[in-house]
């Protein structure tokens, strides 16, 4: 387990390179990761390519804020995700382009907005379910992630972007670059005929790749 400082460091890092490698423009998206004693978020209206190690915000296990900025106005929606899944260690939310692009097609299945093209997307990010829009910030994304029940590790927010979550905040943040690979390479292919893995083929990934 990294200690806090580590934690902050790790964060702060970790979104400039999201940010720099253009999976966030302006003040789109935020982070979050899991301590012991709380949830470590990055601040509302800030920027992921400029994160403040000691402006970060926190906010205790009740959701009560206790240091830094005031916490990301998505807080909702990484509380429940952390309530729902307790191997969740870290929590990414994207307004990345191609994933985007994927949340606002008619024709995006709900129940599989990311089927199974590669088998990097089968083992790091697994089915992903569209969630019905609400607007940013709203209460309601909570429930609606709630209403999964810990079910999926990734979803896509309709018109909006990918939310995922991973067991540390490494891996939540290359599962959410996964994601957005993906969806670019399905929407490159739309109309083509396309070869995805079968059945029995993602069977084998999931036994295999598990504890991923």
């Amino acid at each position: 387990m990294n200690t806090e400082a580590e934690l902050r460091q790790q964060m702060s890092d970790l979104c400039a390179s999201l940010f720099n490698r253009g999976f966030s423009v302006g003040t789109a998206g935020n982070v979050s990761a899991r301590l012991p004693d709380g949830i470590l978020m990055t601040p509302t209206n800030s920027t992921l390519g400029a994160i403040d190690l000691d402006r970060i915000s926190k906010i205790d296990l009740e959701g009560n804020h206790v240091a830094g900025d005031r916490p990301t106005k998505e807080v909702f929606l990484h509380q429940a995700f952390y309530e729902t899944r307790q191997q969740a260690g870290a929590v990414v939310h994207l307004h990345s382009t191609w994933a985007t692009a994927l949340s606002c097609l008619e024709d995006t299945n709900p129940d599989d907005c990311i089927p199974p093209l590669t088998p990097y997307v089968v083992m790091r990010v697994g089915t992903v379910k569209l969630v019905p829009y609400v607007k940013p910030g709203d209460p309601k994304s909570g429930d609606l992630i709630r209403d999964l029940k810990g079910a999926y590790s990734a979803v896509l927010l309709a018109n909006h972007g990918p939310v995922v979550s991973a067991k540390d905040l490494f891996s939540a943040v290359c599962a959410a670059e996964e994601l957005e690979e993906t969806a670019k390479l399905l929407v490159a292919l739309r109309g083509r005929k396309t070869r995805f893995l079968s059945e029995a083929d993602v069977a084998d990934l999931r036994a295999t790749y598990s504890n991923m």
